[in-house]
Formats: C-alpha cells, sequence, structure tokens
C-alpha cells in the first residue's frame, strides 16, 4: 500500500486503461451498475480506476457550509465531492459491456442516487472499517429497492483489519451476499470486486439476460 489515502481525492484517481471512445462492435449485452457507499469511501476513485474511457465526473470544491453537514472526521485531506455523479464503462469480455454509475454519498443527495437505480441491475458497496456503521443506510436503501449488491471493503492505509466473519457480522450480511477487499486505487484490484458482483447477479438473474457475459 502506498501513503495516498484510498479516498475519493481528484489526485490520486488513476488514469484511464484505454484511450477507446466506441464500443466493440461485437459487444451484445450493456448492463448498468452502481457503485454505492457513503461519503469519502472511495467511489470516484473505483470508477476512474476501472473505466476504459475517460470518466465522467461531477465533483465541487468543498466549502465550509458543507463542513457544516459533512462529516469530515479522519478526511483532511478531502478537498472535492461528487454532487451528481460518476460515469465509467468497462468492456468485460467481447460481448459483454458495463456502464458503471458512481453516486454521491452524502444523505442529501440520497433520493439522486435512488432515482439512479433505474435499470441498474445491481450495485457493489464500498465500505470502510473505520466507518462500517455509515454503510447501514446505503445497504437499506438498495434492500428497500430490491436492488441486489456486493460489498467490498476499500483498504485505507491505517484502517483497522478484521476478519470476514467479523465484519459479516457487523454488517449483518446475508450468506450469499459477496465480501470482498479491495483497493479502489488499484485496477486490478478494482476488477476482480466488480466481478464479483456480476457473478453474483448471474445466480440471481433470469436465463437469457445476461447469456453473453
Amino acid at each position: 500500500m502506498g501513503s495516498a489515502p484510498a479516498s475519493e481525492s481528484a489526485g490520486s484517481t488513476a488514469e484511464p486503461a484505454s484511450a477507446d471512445v466506441y464500443l466493440r462492435p461485437t459487444v451484445q449485452t450493456a448492463v448498468k451498475l452502481l457503485v454505492v457507499g457513503h461519503f469519502a469511501v472511495g467511489k470516484t476513485t473505483f470508477v476512474g480506476a476501472l473505466s476504459e474511457i475517460r470518466p465522467l465526473r461531477t465533483e465541487e470544491v468543498m466549502t465550509e457550509a458543507g463542513a457544516l453537514v459533512d462529516d469530515l472526521a479522519g478526511m483532511k485531506d478531502k478537498t472535492t465531492t461528487t454532487v451528481a455523479l460518476d460515469f465509467g464503462r468497462l468492456t468485460l469480455n467481447d460481448r459483454l459491456v458495463l456502464y458503471l454509475f458512481g453516486t454521491p454519498g452524502q444523505q442529501r443527495f440520497t433520493q439522486l442516487w435512488q432515482d439512479m437505480t433505474r435499470g441498474a441491475l445491481g450495485a457493489l458497496v464500498l465500505a470502510d472499517t473505520r466507518r462500517l456503521g455509515q454503510s447501514f443506510e446505503v445497504m437499506g436503501v438498495l434492500e428497500e429497492l430490491g436492488l441486489p449488491y456486493a460489498v467490498a471493503l476499500n483498504q485505507f492505509d491505517g484502517a483497522p483489519e478484521y476478519g470476514t466473519d467479523e465484519v459479516r457480522a457487523a454488517l449483518d450480511l446475508l450468506p450469499e451476499t459477496p465480501l470482498v477487499h479491495c483497493d479502489a486505487r488499484d485496477r486490478a484490484s478494482s476488477t476482480r470486486a466488480l466481478i464479483s458482483l456480476v457473478e453474483y447477479l448471474l445466480t440471481r438473474t433470469p436465463t437469457g439476460q445476461l447469456e453473453h457475459a
């Protein structure tokens, strides 16, 4: 692990792996997935690390007024925040492309990202072991909407490490809900986390909907 935090800092976001803009002509299936989580958990960094196109970001500089309502504890280096969405694209294989929608994490934007769940097949919940309790509201919304999800623990430098069983118990996850570790700055690590979600969705999706995956 490097010294930079695995957070939503624009400066730590990885560069896109490819300059390709157009879809491969062989692509037959497009899937919309959400990347969700509480404030400053690394969603912008995650989407930026994975996207094969230059990711669309709607970040704004944080203000003193925002500091009054956003919990910045342990986030002294965070200067920007997503106010609408992050958008990226990842071609998983010759036939399947994933469209990634990163959502804002503040409670005041909950209604906005609830609207973004329309048409989504599932969601990846990014979590931070220093603030696991803040993930409950996000997971609660997904459960109310009936949107299946997997959980990825973003590995922040200096964050406490817990066993998988401990985290499952703390988050009250169902046995079938995938729980993985990832570093949102690392493309390979982030890809593995996303694949865990896709594999989970394949077990729940009606035959044929992802037949080309």
